[in-house]
């Protein structure tokens, strides 16, 4: 085979999780040095370490066959949104057309190489609208450095890694599930991808949440709660939908409860926001929240919901510190609040003196 018509560049299609965040990456280039993964032909490749603590990386597919997909040439990820090729095109409804036979795809590939140019044959442009900002939901706001760490060390694996910290893999015991096994030409072609089939999973469940039977239930229940999103972004979003009594955020478990003052509210609230709740770039679940447990018919409901144990009578024999440990008693049925000296309104602005006498 001629190395004529073979790719020759001088710098690759990549990511902006694979580039890294280093803006004065140093790559090093090989003209035909590896053939690529898809068609087999040589390519240019290029190899760059992303950042400190991250793994060296490098090209793995040829230019052709990344233009073709509009993928990136080391992650095989879309370069638009950065998806899966399964997911962009099952949202999109595209239709494979790459023979995988040797032959046919290398008269297919031959003959697109040269119409390509610097485009794709993926027109974002003349897709449905609908469908974009579906990807545009499940893709990351931000680039997704995690992916680029090191590999796991397979002699910490075996036992008998005795660099410590000094080795550049990764210290940690392998996961086996159904994300061990991935390779190159199923994402690429988009068939039994492993990391697409959950992402689809998770957006083909049901769009509408049910209203529980317990009509007294006004509460939503909120997971995925970062530490860049706090009480008042919470607010300026649920708030649209009707008048918030309260809204707890609970940091150390990563999620928070909106509470409304009517039922009316809540559902609106969970018809809009179920499976479609983004705030500051983080993908929130919306739940409803539990009913409130009922106390025993000796105890006392109070307003908020709390439960507040009833007094038992002191018995003969009760210590000092026992009797001081005791709940108090619940203020008769009827009665107003209680308040403390300075929080009494009927004694506001009456000197100590006055309060005393």
């Amino acid at each position: 085979m001629s190395r004529q018509g073979w790719e020759d560049s001088d710098f690759p299609i990549l990511c902006e999780t694979c580039l890294g965040p280093n803006p004065y990456v140093r790559m090093t280039r090989q003209g035909y040095g590896k053939e690529c993964k898809i068609c087999g032909r040589p390519f240019t490749i290029f190899k760059w370490n992303p950042g400190q603590g991250m793994r060296n990386k490098k090209t793995e597919v040829c230019q052709t066959c990344a233009k073709v997909k509009n993928v990136c040439q080391t992650c095989v990820l879309d370069l638009e949104y950065g998806l899966p090729v399964q997911v962009r095109d099952s949202v999109l409804q595209v239709q494979d057309d790459i023979p995988h036979s040797d032959v046919n795809r290398e008269f297919f590939i031959a003959s697109v190489e040269g119409k390509l140019g610097n485009d794709s044959l993926i027109n974002y442009a003349k897709a449905d609208s609908s469908a974009r900002d579906q990807l545009k939901k499940m893709s990351r706001p931000e680039p997704y450095y995690k992916r680029n760490r090191p590999h796991i060390c397979s002699f910490y694996v075996k036992g008998e890694c005795k660099r410590g910290d000094e080795c550049p893999f990764r210290h940690e015991v392998p996961v086996e599930n159904d994300l061990s096994h991935q390779n190159i030409r199923d994402r690429y072609y988009g068939k039994d991808d492993p990391v697409a089939k959950r992402m689809l999973n998770r957006t083909d469940k049901a769009s509408k949440l049910s209203n529980p039977e317990d009509t007294s239930i006004t509460s939503l229940f909120i997971t995925g709660i970062d530490e860049e999103i706090n009480e008042q972004d919470l607010r300026d979003y649920f708030y649209a939908f009707g008048e918030v009594k309260s809204i707890v955020v609970i940091q150390k478990s990563k999620c928070a409860f909106v509470n409304y003052a009517t039922r009316a509210a809540a559902e609106l609230a969970v018809d809009k926001s179920y499976n479609n709740l983004n705030i500051k770039g983080k993908v929130l679940r919306v739940q409803w929240g539990k009913a409130r447990p009922q106390g025993p018919k000796g105890d006392v409901q109070t307003e908020v919901g709390t439960v507040v144990p009833t007094p038992q009578p002191a018995k003969q024999g009760t210590t000092l510190d026992q009797l001081l440990n005791m709940p108090p008693a619940p203020p008769p049925p009827g009665a107003g609040p209680s308040f403390y000296p300075s929080q009494d309104p009927n004694m506001l602005g009456t000197s100590n003196r006055e309060f005393r006498a």
